[in-house]
């Protein structure tokens, strides 16, 4: 017969220091693969140094690891790095601190949004259509697992703000600043499109409004999760709710 304080008790063993520690650390690492990812998803910034012959403002900021393009492998290879952190952090994230299926969905959607990322820089563009003459913007694969890793992120932002405007702690900051970036994101990805409509012109400019909003949200996601780490448990089923 066992005593109240048998350590042999299954509850015991749940709560052993190395178990107490291990999750809160994968809070943090997951928060850190989160903001890194925030911070890569922007290094098109780099064409500020780097002398790419593209001009911001009409360019897309795909065009960087176009087909050609002299700096492809660092654009390229920052994409691929942000993708992997995104899709890792996103996915550990889900498993060890979502708390309704809402939550998981949001969760999964940037495991896509990661997925569909590195398709995109998989069929990169042929060309650079904003330097090269006779150079379409729309190159049909990329121009589709562009759309989905648009289709992706704002389902996330969507299901995790949604999330967190039901009261689910630790998520108050996406509840609070989650529905501006989403909505500025929106707004600046609509201002994308007028080159693949034939309307070229300005479109570089609301392209990268749209990835620093985005970072933003990838940064924001990383504060609640690393705010709220302690919060982390252990789970065998699916979250309800």
């Amino acid at each position: 017969m066992e005593s109240a304080g048998d350590s042999t008790s299954p509850h015991v063993h749940a709560q052993r220091p190395g178990a107490d520690t291990a999750l809160p650390a994968a809070g943090v690492a997951a928060a850190t693969a989160l903001a890194v990812a925030g911070v890569l998803y922007n290094s098109w910034v780099l064409e500020a140094v780097l002398p790419t012959g593209l001009d911001p403002r009409h360019a897309y900021v795909s065009e960087l690891y176009a087909t050609g393009q002299p700096f492809r492998r660092i654009f390229g290879t920052a994409e691929v790095i942000c993708a992997v952190l995104l899709g890792w952090g996103a996915w550990r994230s889900r498993a060890g601190w979502a708390s309704s299926r809402t939550e998981a969905g949001g969760w999964w959607a940037l495991v896509g949004f990661a997925v569909w990322s590195l398709a995109d820089v998989a069929v990169p563009m042929g060309c650079a259509p904003s330097a090269e003459d006779g150079c379409r913007a729309v190159h049909p694969w990329h121009t589709v697992t562009s759309a989905l890793v648009h289709l992706c992120l704002f389902a996330s932002m969507a299901l995790l703000v949604t999330a967190a405007r039901r009261g689910r702690r630790g998520l108050e900051p996406v509840g609070r600043w989650g529905p501006w970036l989403l909505g500025g994101a929106l707004v600046s990805a609509l201002g994308t499109v007028g080159a693949l409509l034939g309307l070229a012109g300005w479109h570089g400019v609301a392209q990268r409004v749209h990835l620093l909003l985005v970072g933003l949200w990838f940064l924001l996601l990383a504060g609640a999760v690393a705010r709220d780490g302690h919060r982390w448990v252990s789970r065998t089923g699916t979250p309800s709710g």
